[in-house]
């Protein structure tokens, strides 16, 4: 979904309240987002309810625009619902589930800030657009991210999409450089998940430079292959 429909269904849904509606649960206080707002949001013609996450502590009436919205793909299902209070009780299971994803997220990754700085000698910065410029692997959780400026190295708490009807998601912590990304566990020790990182990068790269070198030794014998003495088929 893009943005802009985002930003457009909210607008719609202060519109028309009986068609849509928007529910918001402020996330506070967090160790390196600092505050979030979780955005609910349903309406009839779209049959499911989908959620967002936002920077800062929202209150009621509060505008947000499109560009503040990050859609996180962990959506409320009230379907097993029967009546309102039944309905009231699988909301707040499942806010909660979501608002425990987002601090146990949160408290990790923050974690990984001082041993990451340690292991690649740069002053690491937390990030928090919405829009990185590497390509994961997996869903973001969090509008948050940790970067290595000198080594371009992206660390960041991603998920699974899933119905959180289902229960609380499955979460790790992706880690991205340039078209080279690993997702590795919540619970794992920051510090062996960097190091498997900066291997795997390292075989990556060197495969990738033997590959460049076989395909410039193909292009330089068809180059040969292609002079004036070579034989025409067809």
């Amino acid at each position: 979904m893009t943005g802009d429909h985002a930003d457009d269904l909210l607008k719609r849904a202060l519109i028309d309240a009986e068609a849509a509606a928007s529910v918001a649960l402020r996330v506070t206080p967090l160790s390196l987002s600092e505050a979030l707002t979780v955005v609910f949001h349903g309406r009839k013609d779209l049959g499911t309810i989908q959620t967002y996450v936002a920077h800062g502590g929202r209150g009621a009436g509060d505008a947000v625009g499109k560009d503040e919205l990050m859609r996180v793909p962990l959506d409320l299902d009230l379907a097993a619902a029967e009546d309102r209070e039944e309905a009231e009780h699988l909301f707040a299971e499942q806010a909660g589930a979501l608002r425990d994803a987002l601090i146990g997220a949160d408290t990790v990754l923050d974690l990984w800030r001082e041993p990451f700085e340690d292991l690649v000698g740069d002053h690491i910065r937390v990030d928090r657009r919405l829009r990185l410029d590497v390509r994961l692997p997996a869903h973001r959780l969090l509008p948050t991210a940790l970067i290595s400026p000198e080594k371009q190295i992206v660390v960041t708490a991603v998920c699974s999409a899933r119905p959180l009807a289902a229960g609380r998601p499955p979460m790790g912590i992706a880690v991205g450089q340039q078209d080279v990304a690993r997702v590795y566990p919540l619970p794992d020790d920051p510090e062996r998940c960097l190091e498997d990182f900066f291997q795997f990068a390292s075989e990556r790269a060197h495969e990738l430079a033997e590959q460049l070198g076989r395909q410039e030794a193909s292009v330089q014998r068809f180059l040969e292959l292609s002079g004036d003495d070579f034989h025409q088929t067809g």
